[in-house]
């Protein structure tokens, strides 16, 4: 065996592209070999097992081209499900995937007490008075920070900003 796996498997791994089923076929093939080896009688005991061993490859190619490893390729076939929602398409969870990366980007570009005031106002649907009193400032200086902080984005998220258009 040590003398002649290396071997056999190279040759079989060519033939069937497949190095799982290589495997199994050298496999199958030293079984063989052991299970018969008082029938070799030839002068070249490498060129006998070179033969087990491309039948033992055929042998595993035919079995699973009659019977698949998929035991039930029905189930491949999404024609009874119903469509997914249009938000769950690949590219538009692309798109949502890029929209959020550029926007985290822009509000790391603004300041902290801008990226808190919207997120406040725009993200968590707080009102001026109640931003104001979570943050302990004046209503107008909520407003101005809202503002100017949108301003802001709107100025970080320019080249992106076809990205967010729907």
């Amino acid at each position: 065996m040590e003398l002649y796996q290396d071997y056999l498997y190279a040759m079989i791994v060519r033939m069937v592209r497949d190095r799982d089923v290589a495997e199994d076929a050298v496999q199958e093939a030293f079984f063989s070999a052991y299970r018969n080896l008082d029938r070799f009688n030839g002068p070249s005991f490498r060129a006998w097992l070179t033969r087990i061993g491309l039948n033992a490859a055929r042998d595993i190619l035919r079995k699973r081209k009659r019977r698949p490893s998929d035991p039930y390729p029905e189930w491949e076939d999404q024609s009874w499900q119903p469509p997914a929602p249009a938000s769950e398409r690949p590219d538009q969870m692309v798109i949502v995937g890029q929209q959020r990366a550029t926007l985290a980007r822009a509000m790391a570009g603004i300041t902290a007490d801008q990226r808190t005031a919207i997120i406040l106002f725009d993200v968590q649907g707080y009102d001026y008075a109640e931003i104001a009193e979570l943050t302990g400032v004046s209503v107008g200086t909520v407003k101005s920070r809202i503002h100017r902080g949108r301003l802001a984005l709107r100025e970080l998220l320019g080249p992106a900003m076809e990205l967010f258009r729907g």
